[in-house]
């Protein structure tokens, strides 16, 4: 059977940096259908914290984030990819975490937990302009509780500083070819048991 994976693109930027890496991260991929969600092209209001997928699990806002939940309950693996903003995530990765709260209460209030079992595996592909010393850590905090709460198991990040223009990333060839590894890696690591 071929393992899905869901990569989710944080980036407001097409063809950006992150996204350049994403796509070679699939190249290292074999035998794996990818599907890619462009956060910024969607239609996602922020969490209201409401309370009201607290009793089913299920958010009650009506938007494009509904059909995003099948599809994160689906996948085998799933890629969350983000540049750097403020030493977090974009926005729009949050705005997409924080709408996964409904997960969060599925898993820890209702005590479903869905696929938990399965070995799904979450990464996280970041770029950031500068070279600062603690410049993923909040971002990688955030993916963590993310994926915890989704029924992933946090299993690696490719992690690439010093991009800053629409494009840079294309002058670094090793870290191109680090996308392509890491890719690789996640796919002959795939049923190897979580760590």
């Amino acid at each position: 059977m071929r393992m899905k994976l869901l990569i989710v693109l944080g980036s407001p930027r097409r063809r950006g940096n992150s996204e350049i890496l994403a796509e070679e991260v699939v190249k290292g991929l074999a035998d794996v259908e990818v599907e890619y969600l462009r956060l910024n092209d969607l239609n996602i209001r922020p969490c209201q914290g409401c309370g009201g997928c607290e009793k089913t699990g299920i958010c009650v806002i009506a938007d494009d984030m509904t059909d995003l939940y099948a599809k994160v309950d689906a996948a085998d693996s799933l890629l969350l990819v983000s540049p750097v903003y403020f030493y977090g995530l974009t926005g729009q990765t949050k705005i997409f975490i924080d709408r996964c709260q409904s997960l969060w209460s599925r898993r820890y209030l209702l005590k479903d937990s869905h696929r938990i079992a399965e070995g799904r595996r979450g990464y996280l592909l970041s770029v950031a302009a500068t070279n600062g010393e603690k410049l993923f850590d909040c971002s990688m905090l955030t993916v963590r509780y993310f994926f915890d709460a989704a029924g992933y198991h946090y299993e690696d990040s490719l992690l690439v500083p010093g991009v800053d223009a629409k494009g840079d990333i294309l002058q670094r060839p090793v870290a191109l070819q680090d996308a392509r590894d890491f890719g690789e890696k996640m796919f002959a690591t795939r049923n190897d048991p979580l760590i």
